[in-house]
């Protein structure tokens, strides 16, 4: 049986039923603080509508002026790591509860327009550009499904976040999308410009799930009105997306509401690099493991931990465009579904 066969079998009517449920806002308990008064009278980003997502150039208010600019304070605080309703390696430790600090956080995605202020900044070079190519996403065709698995993964020559789709592509149009095709070193390189780091999974996940506990965190993100409330696959993957969202791939940050936290796409559009080194239950990439098809002379670099799932997850495959959800990849594989987010911790007085 196929990867593909095999992984619709296993998890299709496993979790269709499970997270096709309307995204609903829970309680939160009285433990947590999050979303505090250091937010007070700070710019907050006009997003969270499709025509107000169309609008943004992608830099936030203040950009290189105010060291926090585009960033939402959270307090620290005490929530549960994982969840019993997903797959196996989201499962908690023990009760799960897990603290983490204050910290600073960016609302959106990094965009393609911050990171291309800080390459002109830097001259930085991506690993992508150095690598030649990188991992690319296409449906595929009839005839590809049926000559080899994960059909719908390319390593494509001269992809990278310049040309997303390979040599001739570019960004003209695409500045306030997340930036993609970028390793866990590209990411930190774009943090450290700015003093900031990569979110630890546990601080990445407290400010996903926005200041919500319950099942409701692992349903399909819709809104009240049954309406996609993030960017994820609706149809049948990968040869189907029926567009119900209105983003066939990624879409410009901050087209959907902000979690209770003022943050956008935490679920869906992009996967999100962390800092932390991927452990627990081995489990192969649902959308495909890109490691796959990358070229015989890349090798195997240690396997991180990204969160959030993107524009890829869907109901008959991959379900984890959830805050619990976890993947692995290689530190050094760009990736066309992955971007990432910063953060800034409180200084410990």
């Amino acid at each position: 049986m196929s990867i593909r066969a095999r992984t619709l079998a296993g998890f299709g009517g496993l979790f269709a039923a499970v997270f096709c449920v309307a995204f609903a806002v829970a309680a939160w308990p009285a433990r947590t603080a999050g979303f505090d008064d250091l937010n007070r009278a700070r710019p907050l980003a006009p997003l969270g509508s499709e025509a107000q997502c169309e609008r943004y150039a992608g830099l936030p208010a203040g950009w290189r002026d105010d060291a926090k600019a585009g960033m939402v304070h959270l307090h620290g605080g005490t929530f549960v790591l994982g969840s019993t309703r997903g797959y196996a390696n989201e499962r908690p430790a023990g009760d799960g509860l897990t603290r983490v600090g204050g910290f600073w956080i960016d609302q959106t995605d990094v965009t393609n327009a911050q990171f291309a202020e800080f390459v002109r900044a830097t001259g930085y070079v991506t690993d992508a550009e150095k690598q030649g190519g990188a991992a690319v996403f296409h449906i595929p065709t009839r005839e590809e499904m049926n000559a080899r698995d994960l059909a719908w993964w390319s390593w494509v020559k001269g992809a990278s976040w310049r040309h997303p789709t390979g040599e001739g592509s570019n960004i003209d149009a695409q500045m306030s999308q997340p930036v993609t095709l970028v390793t866990q070193a590209d990411a930190f390189a774009y943090a450290r410009w700015l003093g900031r780091d990569l979110p630890t999974e546990a601080e990445w996940e407290y400010a996903a799930k926005g200041g919500q506990e319950g099942a409701d965190l692992d349903t399909a993100p819709r809104d009240a009105h049954g309406k996609p409330a993030a960017n994820y696959w609706q149809g049948v993957f990968p040869v189907l997306n029926t567009n119900e969202d209105k983003h066939v791939g990624l879409s410009p940050v901050g087209c959907y509401a902000a979690n209770g936290f003022k943050l956008y796409d935490m679920i869906g559009n992009a996967w999100e690099w962390t800092r932390d080194v991927y452990t627990g239950e081995h489990q192969s990439h649902t959308n495909g493991d890109t490691a796959a098809i990358a070229p015989p002379t890349h090798r195997h670099d240690t396997p991180m931990v990204i969160k959030g799932g993107s524009f890829l997850c869907s109901r008959d495959y991959c379900v984890r465009y959830r805050a619990s959800s976890r993947e692995q990849q290689e530190a050094d594989l760009p990736a066309s579904h992955i971007g990432f987010r910063t953060i800034l911790r409180d200084t410990k007085g």
